[in-house]
């Protein structure tokens, strides 16, 4: 997996995969007759209706062979198997074509907060139960 990530540029965090598997519906992959790791998808749920697309990679030297989106498809299937009503999944600006073309995702309304930046406020307290979000 290490190499995967490193293939279009990113650095391997050690531990990963033992963080997230105990939260995983389960993980697609795609390699090639020598058994080198092409694409990889891990998909996260919360136990009932909702599933997450995290980490979905390909290989950088095999991008745009379809290869991405067969994992993708397959993992959309695997988790409307186990139950699953809704996959989600977030990504940059410019895989935009991608999820919602070749994929079949589409655009919905969704909300994100970038935790280190936004103090130390927590979930349920006094801005969230009086109703009403106050501007920063």
């Amino acid at each position: 997996m290490g190499d995967l990530v490193r293939s279009h540029g990113g650095d391997p965090v050690a531990g990963w995969w033992d963080r997230v598997k105990g939260q995983s519906l389960g993980w697609v992959g795609a390699r090639d007759a020598s058994g080198l790791l092409l694409g990889f998808v891990n998909v996260a749920w919360d136990g009932g209706d909702h599933a997450f697309l995290l980490d979905p990679k390909t290989r950088g030297s095999h991008q745009r062979r379809g290869i991405g989106t067969a994992v993708v498809v397959l993992a959309a299937a695997r988790a409307r198997a186990a139950g699953c009503t809704w996959l989600h999944v977030d990504f940059r600006p410019e895989l935009r074509d991608f999820y919602f073309g070749a994929c079949g995702f589409r655009p919905t309304e969704a909300g994100l907060i970038h935790l280190p930046s936004t103090g130390g406020g927590t979930m349920g307290g006094p801005e969230r139960d009086s109703g009403a979000a106050e501007d920063p």
